[in-house]
């Protein structure tokens, strides 16, 4: 892979969408802009590398108490199910997938030809989905994402409602992605939770990962606090014992433009969803 050409090719449908194409783009060129590898970086040196690279678990998040919070491998690395499909036939244009994993849905979505990208703290998670075709970033939701302020869709799926720890700032980092108006679709608990802890991945058998904030989050603790965030209540629903929730972006907050502009080499404006809704100011990061 580190010998491969870098090549950028813009999908000729239009413009104004935060999607570009990246063919062959070399390990080291896509993670130029992530934090380096680290002992101390989750979801990236630990036993969840190692699950991703086989396919399987056993992988848990482990609470400093012990519990033990079983993690699907399995169906992570499979193709999207009935409950998945659900959740993308309810995306709206361009879609940026948080925490994207293996890559299932924004592999599902380009296989659609709808625009997406994943993006992923993992360097194991963003090779899996680009092996099965879809575009992805290796980057955390808190560092500059291409697209900031116009995306029309943002996932988070397969509990990464938890995504630091802290639900308030996660919900406001959302809010600066989207454009308004923009979709918001997360996955809840399946019981009524809030909680704040730290974790480690764990493969049950002594291997474990860096200790990281995490949060889980039923329906019920996610509309307090989205209500309180300013989202508006889209739709909840339940599907093979899988909670979602949708909620509406209300927020015209832009980000700062510290980060990269939408026409860096890792974004360009080449696509447009297929009811392009009017146009909007851009964002610099």
């Amino acid at each position: 892979m580190s010998a491969a050409r870098e090549v950028e090719r813009p999908v000729p449908t239009g413009e104004g969408c935060p999607v570009t194409t990246l063919v062959n783009l070399p390990a080291a060129k896509r993670s130029a802009s992530a934090p380096p590898d680290s002992p101390a970086r989750p979801w990236s040196a630990d036993p969840y590398t190692d699950a991703l690279r086989t396919g399987r678990g056993p992988l848990f998040l482990r609470r400093t108490d012990g519990w033990l919070l079983p993690l699907e491998v399995e169906r992570w690395c499979a193709e999207a199910d009935a409950a998945d499909r659900e959740v993308l036939r309810r995306c709206e244009g361009a879609v940026l997938d948080v925490g994207c994993g293996p890559g299932r849905l924004v592999a599902a979505l380009a296989a659609q030809g709808r625009p997406a990208l994943g993006i992923d703290v993992s360097e194991a998670a963003v090779a899996h989905t680009v092996r099965l075709g879809g575009q992805a970033l290796r980057r955390s939701v808190f560092e500059p994402v291409p697209g900031e302020g116009r995306w029309d869709t943002a996932l988070l799926i397969d509990g990464n409602v938890g995504i630091g720890g802290d639900p308030h700032a996660l919900l406001r980092r959302m809010s600066q992605l989207l454009a308004r108006g923009g979709l918001l679709v997360a996955e809840t608990a399946p019981v009524d939770v809030d909680e704040r802890v730290r974790v480690r991945v764990a493969d049950g058998r002594g291997a474990s990962g860096t200790s990281f904030p995490w949060a889980r989050l039923g329906t019920p603790a996610l509309l307090r606090h989205a209500g309180r965030a300013g989202w508006r209540p889209e739709g909840q629903w339940t599907a093979d014992g899988r909670s979602f929730l949708a909620l509406r972006n209300r927020s015209d907050r832009r980000t700062s433009s510290t980060a990269e502009p939408p026409n860096s080499a890792v974004v360009t404006s080449s696509q447009r969803d297929r009811n392009p809704a009017p146009e909007r100011a851009v964002a610099d990061r």
